[in-house]
């Protein structure tokens, strides 16, 4: 899977920026008295961040079926510790910002799995 589509590299790079916005989660824990995630949802998420960043860069460099799956997989589990954001009373702006990495994060899997388009032979 050396060659990548056009559409793969976009789900690619989408993947990649999505990581590096996890990665600072853990260094801005929630102030006492506001509503949150805990701490550890936090470091998961950076933790994620930095493993998705790497699958990133190897799938794009060497092509890597696994590193495509483990960056997938980070962004899903990602997008999962978001959902609880729907369900708790938080800023509307946060929920905003929960729903648009959802949509991006679904986005970005899908066209890092989509094969590339084959040409159609002409018949005469």
């Amino acid at each position: 899977m050396n060659v990548h589509s056009s559409r793969q590299r976009i789900g690619l790079i989408l993947a990649g920026v999505l990581s590096v916005l996890n990665i600072p989660s853990a260094f801005t824990p929630t102030p006492d008295g506001e509503t949150g995630p805990p701490l550890a949802i936090l470091v998961l998420s950076s933790v994620l961040g930095l493993i998705g960043i790497v699958a990133v860069v190897i799938a794009w460099r060497q092509g890597s079926r696994v590193a495509l799956r483990v960056a997938a997989g980070t962004l899903i589990v990602s997008a999962l510790t978001s959902l609880p954001a729907f369900f708790v009373d938080v800023p509307a702006w946060i929920k905003l910002l929960a729903g648009v990495s959802v949509l991006v994060s679904i986005a970005a899997v899908a066209l890092m799995f989509s094969p590339a388009r084959r040409s159609v032979p002409v018949l005469d």
